[in-house]
């Protein structure tokens, strides 16, 4: 069973930047694509960015393009979500999980499972 752990989270100002962390939980990273998620109270959760197994291609949420980036160091079987400029719509919970990876160069914000962890609460405020 896929089992991840984010980590990172926390408030910052409008305008501010956070990193967080995704680390794997009894398996190997580089065997997936992996995707960040957020969800708001009272909102879908919605897919922020995705990385290929070798980090060769990504893929971003238009509302989170140019502020994000996503990236994975697989000798640490980690994967970063880096966020600048952050804005009060980005304040959310977010997760990270295995998505679908289509050939050598593009995923897409699907999870392969449901199994969902803990997340990681961002909070952006004044």
């Amino acid at each position: 069973q896929l089992q991840f752990v984010e980590s990172g989270g926390g408030l910052v100002q409008p305008g501010g930047s956070l990193r967080l962390s995704c680390a794997a939980s009894g398996f190997t990273l580089d065997d997936y694509a992996i995707g960040w998620f957020r969800q708001a109270p009272g909102m879908e959760r919605e897919g922020v960015s995705c990385i290929v197994k070798n980090g060769g291609a990504t893929n971003y949420a238009d509302s989170v393009k140019g502020r994000f980036t996503i990236s994975r160091d697989n000798a640490k079987n980690t994967v970063y979500l880096q966020m600048s400029s952050l804005k009060p719509e980005d304040a959310a919970v977010y997760y990270c999980a295995a998505v679908i990876q289509v050939f050598q160069n593009m995923c897409f914000m699907s999870p392969l499972t449901k199994n969902w962890g803990q997340g990681v609460q961002v909070t952006v405020s004044s």
